[in-house]
């Protein structure tokens, strides 16, 4: 298997050590307030706006960058239904969840092999399995 990777200069390696022992002076003004200098916001890839949680851990306070994320503009489905098929999608959960819960279902699974190994199982189940259909 080849494996490409891209050029790391020197100059890189010398930016990365850098940007992971850095140490400045800030001056806390009112309200707690202080400015976090350009290159520390940079190494940690935040900006105005940005959330970090501040942790303080054996007198050291410690500034972690945050994702958040504002579910508010998820789409959901709520509106893309009617009533009645709003209905059916619930019968069809319940009944999946009322299965799941006797036993009826499958997994969960280690790996993807064992995964496959169990569809081709039930599939071999369904292939034989006797209808009562009259013939044609």
């Amino acid at each position: 298997m080849l494996y490409f990777l891209p050029e790391v200069r020197f100059s890189d390696f010398l930016t990365l050590i850098r940007f992971l022992n850095m140490t400045t002076l800030v001056k806390i003004h009112r309200k707690g307030q202080m400015t976090l200098p350009s290159r520390f916001r940079a190494a940690l890839g935040v900006a105005d706006g940005s959330i970090v949680e501040l942790t303080l851990k054996q007198g050291k306070a410690i500034l972690t960058p945050k994702l958040v994320i504002d579910r508010s503009h998820f789409p959901t489905a709520d509106n893309d239904y009617t009533p009645a098929q709003r209905r059916a999608i619930d019968r069809g959960i319940a009944q999946s969840e009322k299965e799941y819960d006797q036993g009826r279902g499958f997994g969960p699974f280690d790996t993807h092999e064992e995964f496959i190994a169990s569809l081709h199982k039930q599939a071999a189940k369904l292939r034989t399995k006797k209808t009562n259909r009259p013939g044609r």
